[in-house]
């Protein structure tokens, strides 16, 4: 099999340290790593299959000068639309983890288990951006039971860890929690959140829209369509909560047809990288602190609507930062070596 240059743009963030992590634990096959990130990281070093690697500075010809063949963006939506350019126009087919291209026309949104075929289309313009995370693991769940039952609406809440805006984020988190340990939470800061993050919940994940939901909610209502190639109404709610890694979320789904619970578990139960956690009498069923550093999307609570034969309840739960980022986007760059390899 023929190996690849991979540049990881962003290899010192949470997302890029990931992607690290990954392509070590797949063998993906790399002929060289080139981490990349600004020029304040430049000079310092990720270490990679046992190796100190040492962080080049993302620049406008490093893509050629590194001979770059896959490129995983992942340093934020301005970095993209800067530097992505560049790397295509080097000859290399940029994974953009950020939400600037998704819903560029003629740009494909890929999750490898729902429509992997969309990835062919990578050669109109050299992308393939990377869904939101909330939006992944939702789908990979939805995919397989539209095919079953034709799924009709989703109504959806999110529950959203402190690490899906990032490092500073976290750390916010942690602070004040601290901070709480030493009696001194009415004071601590927030600078990430708008709010106190720590034991609070937050109804509002980025700015709210003109219709009342923010642009998170409206991101998992425009990609599921666009991933899905199917109108599918969907409302969601987005809630920040202070976990530091691990989405959850809170699934009603209606269908055309009739639904049967455990014929769904079923369903689900051969669905790619889904595995089921759904035995509620044992206490088992999915939760963020189960998920972390999984690649896995995790299913339970599955359970007919009490009211209406064609509606179904369930709990989805993933590692925001490896299903929701890192992980998708190093299975759609294995599905384009493969696709790469065979024609």
């Amino acid at each position: 099999m023929k190996k690849y240059n991979v540049a990881v743009v962003g290899a010192n963030g949470a997302v890029g340290e990931e992607i690290l992590t990954i392509l070590q634990e797949i063998d993906f096959p790399l002929n060289k790593l080139v981490p990349l990130a600004s020029s304040r990281s430049a000079g310092n070093t990720v270490e990679f299959n046992g190796k100190d690697i040492v962080i080049q500075e993302l620049t406008e010809d490093i893509f050629v000068e590194q001979d770059i063949e896959i490129a995983l963006f992942s340093a934020g939506g301005s970095v993209s639309a800067k530097f992505a350019p560049y790397a295509v126009k080097a000859g290399a087919v940029v994974i953009d983890n950020t939400s600037h291209f998704r819903m560029v026309d003629g740009i494909p949104l890929v999750v490898p288990e729902v429509n992997p075929e969309d990835i062919t289309k990578w050669k109109d313009t050299g992308i393939i951006a990377n869904p939101n995370c909330s939006t992944i693991q939702m789908v990979q769940a939805l995919k397989p039971l539209d095919d079953a039952y034709d799924l009709l609406r989703v109504d959806v809440s999110t529950y959203q860890a402190t690490s899906g805006a990032g490092k500073t984020a976290m750390e916010e988190l942690v602070t004040q929690m601290q901070d709480f340990f030493a009696f001194k939470l009415i004071d601590s800061e927030h600078k990430v959140f708008n709010q106190q993050i720590a034991l609070n919940v937050i109804p509002q994940i980025d700015v709210f829209m003109d219709n009342g939901y923010t642009k998170e909610e409206m991101k998992m209502v425009n990609e599921t369509t666009k991933i899905m190639h199917k109108e599918i109404a969907l409302s969601a709610t987005c809630v920040r909560v202070p976990t530091l890694r691990g989405h959850a979320e809170s699934l009603t789904l209606t269908f055309a047809s009739e639904v049967n619970a455990d014929e769904a578990r079923e369903i689900l139960a051969k669905a790619p990288n889904i595995i089921i956690l759904d035995k509620p009498e044992e206490a088992l069923y999915p939760m963020p602190a189960t998920c972390v550093d999984m690649n896995e999307t995790f299913v339970g609570r599955i359970r007919n609507d009490n009211f209406s034969k064609n509606m179904l309840h369930m709990f989805v739960v993933a590692d925001n930062l490896r299903v929701g980022a890192a992980t998708n986007a190093v299975r759609i760059a294995q599905k384009w070596v493969k696709i790469n390899e065979e024609s």
